[in-house]
Formats: C-alpha cells, structure tokens, sequence
C-alpha cells in the first residue's frame, strides 16, 4: 500500500465524499445498528480509526454519547471536515497511520468503516487492539469483501487484495471472539462508466491506481464496461461488498 497516495486521493475527495459515498452512508448506519444490538449499550471511551469526513464519528456521538471519542484518519486534511465535532471536550482527532499509532489504553470500543481493507497486516493490527481495550471492550469494523468492484478488477486488472470474511474471523481468533459477521452485496446503478469512474473518484477509492487515463484507455475501458456490465435497462453497475463483524475482546489465560 502506497499510504501517501491513498491519503492525497482521500484529500482531495473530502468535499465531495459525503454527497457521493452513499453506500458507506448506509453501512455507517448499519455498523451502528449492530453494535447497539449486538453489543455492550455502554462505551464510555471509544477510538475510530479511519474517520475520514465524520459520517460515522456523528452516528457514534450522538447516538451512543461516550465520555471521549478519539477520531484518526490517515489525511491529516480530515480535520477541516470536523469542525461541528471538535468544539466538544469529549471530541479529539489525531491524524496518523492506524496501523503505527497508539491508542489509549482501557478502551471501551474501537471501531471503523470502510477502512480495513487499505491495512497493509490487518493480523498485527488486531493485536495491538487487543492490547488497547479495557477487559471487556469490543472491536467492531465493516470492511469489504472480494467481490468489491470486481467490475473494475475485471478490466483493469487492478485492484486491492480484500480478505474474505472467513479469513477475516481467523485473523481475529487469536484475539477476539466473533459477536457477529455477516456480509452482503450491493449493486450501485449508473447511467455510464464515466459517471462509475467520477463516483470513483469523488470517494477518494482510486488510491491504489497510478496509470495514467489516455483518451484511448478511457473509450476502451467505456467499451468494454458497456459490454459485458449493462442491465436490461440500460444503465451499468458497480458492485460493493460490505462485510460487517462485531467482536468481543478476549482474555489473557494466565497458566500457574
């Protein structure tokens, strides 16, 4: 993972990801919705890592209203997008790689969406998380799965290498018991592959894509969208793939 470029495209979308992420919207909204019931009503300390432009962090305040709310994102950028958020004692925001920063130790929640599939060695990072939360705290994300953007996979050849959600749970077995995982697909609508290609880049999720887009590669790529991905109705998808896992922290078996 190239983590300059990632955070320069994540940058650069922040004034149009919350217009244009609509199904990061939605899991946002279903992320929280899992964990208030399938998890521990209570979170009085609470890390998101990967906040981006604060949808989530929103949901997380004022619907479970935690003493503190620490807030990371890799673009530093992020924080002119939390201004609403900030004022408040209980907000704070650290911009950083989650994968090298250190959270509070005695966290009741760590938690993210739409973010772990930009990890570089999500085992190692579960281990640290481990090492963060209080006795009972809880580590919840939503992710995606293989068949993210398999349309653009499919013509490009590029694309990140997402963990299924079986590998996912055996990563975390060491450190955590699942609470619940569950997965789905959702097919976005649009009216051409440009406008796929724009989506694409208004969320920022062409941080891994460095060749350049010729006038020749463009009508070639639109081509061959139209070809083998339009509907019966004339417009062409784009698939997404949320996988969604709440866990439980577990405890450190002390052998005498």
């Amino acid at each position: 993972m190239d983590k300059r470029l990632i955070a320069e495209r994540f940058a650069r979308a922040r004034g149009t990801y919350s217009h244009e992420a609509r199904v990061q919207q939605q899991v946002a909204e279903k992320m929280l919705q899992l964990l208030t019931e399938r998890a521990s009503p209570l979170f009085r300390r609470i890390v998101e890592f990967g906040c981006g432009t604060g949808s989530y962090s929103r949901l997380l305040l004022h619907k479970l209203q935690p003493e503190s709310l620490l807030l990371n994102d890799l673009c530093p950028e992020m924080k002119e997008c939390l201004t609403d958020l900030l004022p408040q004692d209980t907000v704070r925001f650290i911009p950083g790689d989650a994968e090298a920063l250190d959270f509070p130790e005695k966290t009741d929640l760590i938690t993210s969406c739409s973010t772990l599939q930009w990890f570089n060695d999500p085992k190692e990072f579960f281990a640290r998380c481990h090492r963060f939360l209080s006795e009972d705290g809880y580590l919840a994300f939503s992710t995606f799965g293989t068949e993210n953007m398999r349309e653009i996979r499919t013509l490009t050849g590029h694309g990140l290498d997402y963990l299924p959600i079986k590998a996912l749970k055996e990563l975390l077995a060491p450190h955590f018991e699942t609470v619940y995982a569950e997965e789905e697909i959702v097919s976005l609508p649009f009216s051409t592959p440009l406008q796929v290609l724009q989506h694409l880049k208004e969320t920022g999720v062409t941080g891994t894509e460095k060749k350049v887009w010729t006038r020749g590669r463009l009508q070639t790529f639109c081509n061959s969208y139209t070809e083998q991905f339009r509907r019966e109705d004339g417009n062409v998808t784009l698939t997404y793939h949320p996988i969604y896992i709440v866990t439980r922290r577990k405890k450190i078996k002390i052998y005498k």
